[in-house]
């Protein structure tokens, strides 16, 4: 793997733009004006890449289309975190054969996590002929010239190589509205977790610089941004590869500290990293969301060192009662996986109790999948799949019934919430910590804050209505 950073020059980000150009004046001669679409899988950082997908099509004259159906152009930006998303690419990638066969002129291109895996591309050459064009997360700046010599040439382009990690600046976004945004902070992972892709396919922890992410968010905000959602694979070691004094909870100060109403919220968190200052720094501003998103993984302290997750439960116990204490209305989510390799009954029980002591919000869990190249893919993995399925449902059950729990308990208070959609006959919100509310009004009150009186609850959210209407 190549761990060097390389900051793309602003010459080569250019020479993308003449592309771009280039394709666009390919469809004016023709007299159409193309459509695009972009299908995502996976992790909030894929869609911002797909943000950054939509821009560069934009730029190159396409329109973006809600289907496959009739598009010029299809990306799939994919996830490898788990087989099944695997799977299901491969399903849907197949599927595209008959809306290729009924637009034989349709470029179709694969990338993403899934692209930065040598056993992937090599089934596309192979299995997927439809396939135009192929490009891993260290060439998505490159996506305007892959495309161009998809269509000057007509030969199937893969830029897959081993390229040093990245940062390209100046890509355009095409967002989907501005109402909240993503900003991505760094790039990359060096932790190492014994069952994660990541690091081999997105690189090596790598940081922008602070007046570039600075500069987003105030563009953001003056253009009427109200939530701002800061990436990164591991966001607590932001800074580390270019700053001495310079820390991730000094750049929330710095975000916070910018004119205007609006929340920041951050994923995602990795306990190794997870600082006291981090902690303080979300108290003490009333711009920085009261929710935090710590993934555990496991409760027990022998599986999370064959994990290789840098911490045990002790630890982790220790951060959270110590942002608990400083934040008391925090709102906790996490990760936990079922049926590691070498879980037993027991250790499993160390999760479930661990669930009981920290009472999480809501919890995105898991059963292990195996990810091929990773160290636990080759580790001894005894437990039935019928077993892994039992401790994952009784884990869902007692997380379900304290989400209900907390849920209910927000019944007869008033929250601010930020309007931000209609589903059907009701708006939606979210709260400071995040949590779904649905309530009765105009779509005139679409993206201002409210408060909201919570009048219901279920398990995985709340009801209410306006406490000044």
């Amino acid at each position: 793997m190549n761990t060097k950073t390389t900051v793309i020059p602003e010459e080569a980000l250019k020479r993308q733009f003449a592309f771009c150009d280039r394709v666009s004046a390919y469809w004016h001669e023709k007299g159409i004006t193309p459509g695009a679409y972009v299908e995502t899988y996976g992790c909030q950082q894929n869609e911002a890449d797909s943000e950054k997908i939509r821009g560069y099509l934009t730029q190159c004259g396409y329109r973006m289309m809600p289907q496959a159906e009739g598009a010029d152009v299809v990306v799939m930006n994919t996830c490898a975190i788990r087989e099944h998303a695997e799977q299901r690419v491969f399903g849907n990638l197949g599927a595209l054969t008959h809306t290729k066969r009924r637009h034989p002129e349709q470029k179709i291109f694969l990338c993403g996590c899934m692209a930065g895996q040598s056993v992937v591309t090599d089934r596309i050459r192979k299995s997927y002929p439809h396939v135009d064009g192929v490009f891993s997360t260290h060439h998505l700046w490159q996506f305007p010239e892959i495309l161009w010599n998809v269509l000057s040439q007509g030969r199937r382009q893969f830029y897959i190589t081993d390229e040093p990690g990245s940062i390209a600046e100046g890509i355009p976004q095409n967002r989907d509205g501005i109402l909240k945004s993503w900003v991505s902070i760094m790039y990359g992972c060096n932790n190492f977790c014994t069952y994660c892709i990541v690091p081999y396919v997105r690189g090596r922890e790598r940081s922008r610089r602070k007046e570039d992410i600075l500069a987003e968010c105030r563009e953001l905000i003056e253009k009427g941004c109200r939530e701002i959602t800061l990436l990164g694979q591991n966001v607590n070691s932001y800074g580390k590869d270019l700053y001495d004094n310079f820390d991730f909870a000094d750049l929330l100060s710095e975000i916070a500290d910018i004119p205007g109403d609006f929340w920041i919220r951050f994923m995602t968190s990795h306990p190794r990293d997870a600082s006291r200052k981090l902690f303080d720094t979300m108290a003490a501003s009333p711009k920085i969301a009261k929710q935090l998103h710590l993934p555990f993984q496991s409760g027990s302290s022998r599986v999370l060192k064959a994990m290789n997750r840098h911490y045990d439960r002790e630890k982790y116990l220790e951060a959270v009662n110590y942002a608990k204490s400083v934040m008391p209305g925090l709102v906790l989510t996490s990760d936990v996986i079922v049926g590691f390799p070498g879980e037993t009954e027991a250790e499993f029980e160390e999760t479930v109790s661990l669930i009981e002591q920290v009472r999480y919000d809501a919890l995105f869990t898991f059963i292990f999948s195996p990810r091929p190249g990773t160290p636990a893919a080759d580790m001894a993995d005894p437990t039935p799949k019928e077993e892994k399925n039992r401790r994952f449902d009784r884990l869902c059950a007692v997380q379900n019934a304290i989400s209900e729990e907390i849920h209910a308990g927000y019944v007869g208070k008033t929250l601010r919430c930020l309007i931000d959609g209609r589903d059907k006959d009701m708006l939606t919100a979210r709260t400071e910590g995040g949590r779904l509310v649905r309530l009765p009004g105009d779509d005139d009150l679409i993206g201002t804050y409210q408060e909201v009186t919570a009048t219901g609850s279920t398990t995985w959210s709340l009801t209410g209505t306006l406490s000044h209407p």
